[in-house]
């Protein structure tokens, strides 16, 4: 699963959790479908070795492979977020952070706060933090039997810090 419990929190916060979305292709992988896509395209080439059909044809498979290689960076520069949870005995505070975007940040008091799971919100088994006049969400970029287990550890964590009271 794509999150963390640290073991030695930041800042003196008890518990910190880290969460980041899936990586179904990793940077080796990428290099792998990048030079197999290149193969590929210059295999048909090779019969038109030598003619003038070769440079007609030479911008276009140059072309897809630009695409191809521009589509996978964008696809892991939308992909770098992070969100960080911390969690005090009088605070919690979630950052957003989003590459080319500014943080977002939501503090409550972990006493008031509540993790619920939505039926009804954009995804599956959308994860909320409600805390007071506020409402965040947690986790969009995780499949909803992740979102349902985070928010099991999160009532446990809340649940210890309370002092057993849920």
């Amino acid at each position: 699963m794509p999150h963390e419990w640290l073991k030695n929190p930041a800042e003196g916060a008890v518990a910190e959790l880290h969460l980041w979305p899936f990586r179904s292709l990793p940077r080796r992988g990428f290099v792998g479908v990048i030079a197999f896509t290149a193969l590929g395209l210059a295999v048909p080439l090779l019969a038109v070795l030598g003619s003038p059909i070769l440079w007609g044809l030479l911008p276009f498979v140059l072309g897809a492979l630009w695409l191809l290689w521009w589509a996978l960076e964008r696809s892991y520069r939308d992909g770098e977020v992070v969100e960080v949870l911390r969690l005090w005995p009088d605070r919690l505070v979630l950052e957003q952070r989003q590459r080319g975007r500014a943080i977002h940040r939501f503090e409550a008091n972990p006493y008031w706060l509540r993790p619920e799971l939505v039926a009804g919100g954009p995804v599956e088994g959308y994860l909320i933090l409600t805390g007071g006049p506020r409402t965040v969400e947690l986790g969009a970029f995780l499949t909803p039997d992740e979102r349902r287990t985070l928010r099991e550890e999160i009532l446990l964590r809340l649940r210890d810090l309370r002092g057993g009271a849920a």
